[in-house]
């Protein structure tokens, strides 16, 4: 039962000097219900020229002509390397010669004594020939695209053998590193630890035997050699959190933030500053890294605070759907995760908002530094942190009237089930609608 179904309008090459018998074949197509056109030829030069001019689908060819014969055109059509099917009819072959030239690649032989079998041959010789295309095409693609991936695994190996290179280089640059982080610690502090130790002598016992002048000059060496010595400590700190190892684990910075007030008890007394925290839900992160970013913004709003108004820090934290965050038009809102929101806000000096990206570099300071002590480096770790947790920081300052910063961490689905509970119970105990409101509306914890 042949199911394939022949195109309409069928070009049928008839090789054929008898004229009845072409006749015949004819009228047996059309008795046959084969929708075709045809052309009848005899001679070398015409069937050479119909395979240009009339591209048949199929050829059908008496086997031996006066001037011409089947076994010539069938070389003409193998030699011209065109996948057009190729059928004898003749009654004067044998089936000798017949099995013979199907083995050389003629597709099939019919008797003119039986044209019964005749469509259904041309139906199969059809089908074959379309599935020998499909299989060259197939074969085709399939060359194209194995060189692909061969340019491709060439590519790839170019790439790994880069990667290992850079590798080896971020293993010298880090020992380079190490050892910039000993000198540092060691030999360019130990001079500066002399010189202000003989200041303090200086200043202690010889100061009344100094001219005015003396004096502030002894002042002002005292002044650079501590400032050195805390930009060789902040660069230190610095190439520490660049290179650390991440641990990462739970928290709600509530712990952190304690400890980091502790530390600066004699300036928040000093300044009298208050803190609003609400709401820290918790996160992943890795925790020493958070507390010297906590560290730094806290320290860095007691200094910027305004001289004539009690300092006003506020700290909050929530958890913002993709959909929301998203909506933020943020560089990575096209990441899938949520994301943890660390909010910080103070009432301090603020600055002027095209400096919103400029505080996060490093030595890029915004004030005079006769007025406000520093080195540079204190946002610059802040970014450098929220960095290595994948995140996103951004800075909202306006001019005497403070600075928003926004920390943006995602969520990852590598917490466990245990802290996942944790997170939910430690934030049913929050007061949630609260993460609305003004942060300076919360409670105040001094």
């Amino acid at each position: 039962m042949i199911s394939y179904s022949i195109k309409k309008d069928l070009k049928v090459l008839l090789l054929e000097d008898n004229t009845s018998d072409a006749d015949l074949i004819v009228r047996h197509l059309t008795k046959s219900g084969l929708s075709f056109v045809s052309k009848i030829v005899e001679s070398r030069k015409i069937f050479e020229e119909s395979l240009d001019t009339f591209s048949p689908d199929i050829i059908l060819s008496d086997y031996s002509l006066p001037s011409f014969d089947a076994v010539s055109a069938f070389k003409i059509v193998k030699d011209r390397n065109l996948a057009i099917p190729f059928i004898i009819i003749s009654g004067t072959i044998g089936e000798e010669n017949a099995v013979m030239l199907i083995k050389e690649g003629v597709t099939d032989y019919v008797s003119k004594n039986n044209f019964s079998s005749l469509l259904q041959k041309i139906t199969r010789a059809l089908k074959e020939a379309e599935e020998l295309i499909e299989k060259e095409n197939l074969l085709q693609k399939l060359k194209i695209q194995t060189q692909a991936l061969l340019i491709a695994n060439q590519e790839l190996e170019f790439q790994n053998a880069e990667k290992e290179k850079r590798a080896i280089q971020l293993i010298n640059a880090n020992k380079e590193l190490l050892a910039f982080n000993f000198i540092s610690s060691h030999d360019l502090q130990e001079p500066l630890r002399k010189i202000q130790i003989f200041i303090s002598i200086m200043m202690e016992k010889e100061m009344k035997n100094m001219t005015e002048d003396g004096k502030n000059y002894l002042e002002r060496i005292n002044v650079a050699a501590t400032r050195m010595r805390q930009l060789i400590e902040d660069l230190m700190d610095f190439s520490r959190v660049s290179t650390t190892d991440h641990h990462y684990e739970i928290s709600d910075l509530t712990n952190i933030i304690e400890d980091v007030k502790s530390e600066l008890t004699d300036i928040i007394q000093k300044k009298k500053a208050v803190f609003k925290i609400n709401g820290l839900t918790p996160v992943n992160i890795i925790s020493f890294q958070f507390r010297q970013l906590i560290y730094n913004l806290i320290s860095n709003s007691l200094k910027f605070s305004n001289p004539d108004i009690a300092p006003q820090i506020a700290i909050q934290s929530t958890i913002l759907k993709n959909e929301e965050f998203r909506l933020l038009e943020l560089p990575d809102s096209s990441k899938i995760y949520d994301y943890w929101n660390l909010t910080f806000k103070d009432n301090g000096i603020g600055f002027e908002a095209q400096y919103n990206q400029n505080i996060f570099v490093i030595f890029q300071r915004l004030h005079h530094s006769e007025d406000y002590l520093g080195t540079g480096i204190g946002l610059a770790i802040v970014k450098k942190i929220v960095e290595n947790h994948n995140g996103i920081i951004v800075a909202d300052g306006n001019l005497n009237m403070g600075v928003t910063f926004n920390i943006y961490i995602p969520i990852v689905e590598s917490l466990s089930k245990k802290s996942e509970d944790s997170k939910f119970k430690r934030q049913n105990s929050i007061e949630i609608n609260n993460k609305h409101l003004n942060p300076f509306e919360m409670q105040d914890v001094k």
